[in-house]
């Protein structure tokens, strides 16, 4: 009989991409509650990320965005997000999936979610093409200067 472990890490990274999915769906409906506000940083060479070519020169591993005061066309799929935001006086359309998220944080009630990817170490065992990602709960102390 085959050993059948079940893989936390995996369940763990879908549940908090769903539930990423869900707050984003609640704000693109009836916008930003009370102080509540997000920092999303994520990663700008995953092949479906979507931004101007200069933004992609300005920040060519990772991008911080933060969605709080002005932002318009956000639209959620069960795969990412699209967004309008303000980069100067630029408003500039942008496409993050979910896969390219590195952290999602809302500091006015200090929830933060950290995904990191761990690469294949070559045992064979992993399709190189979809990396083991680890997802957690964080401190939100880890993403103050």
């Amino acid at each position: 009989m085959m050993s059948r472990s079940l893989d936390y890490g995996n369940l763990m990274h879908r549940a908090m991409r769903g539930l990423i999915e869900e707050v984003l769906t609640d704000v693109g409906k009836n916008g930003l509650p009370g102080d509540h506000h997000f920092f999303i940083t994520f990663d700008t060479n995953h092949p479906d990320v979507a931004l101007a070519p200069w933004l992609h020169d300005r920040y060519p591993g990772e991008m911080t965005i933060v969605i709080q005061h002005w932002f318009a066309d956000l639209e959620v799929s069960p795969e990412g997000f699209g967004i309008t935001l303000n980069f100067g006086d630029n408003p500039e359309p942008l496409y993050i999936p979910f896969d390219a998220i590195k952290t999602f944080v809302d500091p006015s009630v200090e929830f933060g979610l950290r995904f990191e990817t761990q690469e294949d170490d070559g045992d064979g065992d992993d399709d190189p093409e979809t990396p083991a990602r680890d997802a957690e709960v964080v401190s939100l102390d880890s993403f103050r200067k």
